[in-house]
């Protein structure tokens, strides 16, 4: 008899809150995995917003249980066969178009991918949302994955920051609700890259910051300050207010401006 598991589904997307869209995506799932528990990361991402969405799906996907299964339906219909992936990461089951989100969060994915499906497209999101639904079905199973492996193009990744002589051209990948700016250098790349350099990230109308913080409290209040967020990236903030306005980015807008650490 076949063992069916009730699992948890994520679903990171770019539909908003004014109609039945997540909605009726929860209820297709719920159809193909009865009794599954089926969690918003955010419904808020900008359309199309891929590398937003990147940065929220690596914020989000390791504090959940092994095995849940993470759903990312941005940009379905992205290319003239657009495909539906499936990939199997540090124990997460991840689900996506083959748009280059993947990519764009992970980087190297040459193993334990697979192409589910291959859309026409006259298709519709709901129909799109039946054959994840289906997806879901076969991991719950557990049964033999009856997809076809693929190679992911990792080629055009855009989550890391570019080094050059005088220092490190970062992209911002999200402004969180505070306003706070978050850009793409993980504590890891900075360390390797920065070290123990003396480095200034220039903020127009504020103090320049020179260094690392622990705390909001480290700098006076209405100062700025850097550190590194809960998920491991370089966050830009000001202690108690919002810098966002200050460096003349609009959080309404995903295409934002690279902001530069000067060595």
């Amino acid at each position: 008899m076949t063992t069916v598991n009730k699992p948890i589904i994520t679903l990171l997307t770019d539909l908003g809150t004014r109609d039945a869209s997540v909605s009726m995506a929860k209820a297709v799932l719920l159809q193909h995995a009865p009794g599954a528990r089926v969690t918003d990361v955010t419904h808020r991402v900008p359309q199309h917003a891929l590398i937003q969405a990147a940065y929220l799906l690596l914020s989000a996907y390791p504090h959940f249980p092994k095995g849940t299964i993470h759903i990312v339906p941005i940009d379905v219909f992205n290319g003239e066969t657009p495909r539906i992936l499936l990939a199997k990461k540090e124990g997460y089951w991840f689900i996506a178009p083959d748009n280059g989100l993947l990519p764009l969060a992970f980087g190297d994915l040459s193993e334990d991918v697979w192409i589910c499906f291959e859309n026409e497209p006259a298709n519709t999101f709901g129909e799109w949302m039946h054959h994840a639904g289906k997806i879901v079905a076969q991991i719950a199973t557990g049964s033999t994955l009856p997809f076809t492996p693929h190679s992911v193009d990792t080629t055009h990744r855009i989550l890391q920051p570019i080094v050059t002589a005088e220092g490190v051209d970062c992209n911002v990948l999200h402004i969180d609700p505070y306003q706070n700016v978050v850009l793409d250098i993980t504590q890891q790349q900075f360390e390797t890259i920065v070290g123990n350099r003396p480095f200034t990230i220039k903020t127009p109308r504020m103090k320049d910051i020179t260094g690392i913080s622990r705390n909001y409290s480290d700098v006076a209040a209405g100062e700025p300050l850097c550190r590194f967020n809960s998920a491991g990236f370089l966050e830009i903030a000001l202690n108690h207010g919002c810098v966002a306005p200050e460096l003349g980015l609009d959080p309404g807008n995903p295409r934002y401006e690279a902001i530069k650490i000067f060595f």
